[in-house]
């Protein structure tokens, strides 16, 4: 199965990872094998390297959030037509976040980007983390598609989040 990506850059800071057309291509592979989705072969991701000004625009004008985030995902079709559809989606990558994250969690800039392709991916895949049982699902997701990138887990030095259960 073969995924396709359009990749679109928005701020010249990206330039600071070598080869970020390759590893894009990783992370989506090894994310398209750990999630065993049936996806139509050739099916197109679209994914937009921008700033942190970008990305509070979409974050304010898509979810009424109007802070700058690490990564977004707008899915173009419903988890269950996914086999069918040619295009699976937009993700968008902010610079500065994801940079400073990378930083305070003393992970390198490549790896936490990598992270944050497989985290977009996996949301247009069906996956989500509102609940306990949806995060653990999607981190497991995450942390194997990181471990087949040689990429080591990036929650294990964190603590689980709490969640409150929906009654």
């Amino acid at each position: 199965m073969k995924l396709e990506s359009d990749i679109s850059f928005e701020c010249e800071s990206w330039s600071a990872i070598d080869h970020l057309d390759q590893l894009v291509d990783d992370a989506l592979k090894a994310t398209v094998v750990e999630a065993r989705k049936q996806l139509l072969d050739g099916a197109e991701v679209s994914l937009l390297f921008c700033d942190d000004a970008r990305i509070r625009e979409l974050n304010r004008d898509w979810r009424d959030l109007d802070k700058p985030t690490n990564v977004l995902s707008f899915p173009a079709v419903s988890a269950d037509r996914l086999a069918t559809s040619p295009l699976l989606g937009d993700i968008a990558v902010a610079f500065e976040t994801v940079s400073r994250e990378s930083k305070d969690e003393g992970k390198t800039l490549s790896h936490h980007t990598s992270h944050m392709i497989v985290h977009g991916l996996l949301h247009l895949l069906g996956y989500d983390h509102e609940t306990d049982e949806e995060a653990e699902e999607m981190e497991a997701l995450e942390r194997a598609a990181l471990a087949r990138l040689g990429i080591a887990d990036p929650y294990a030095a964190t603590e689980p989040v709490n969640r409150k259960k929906a009654s």
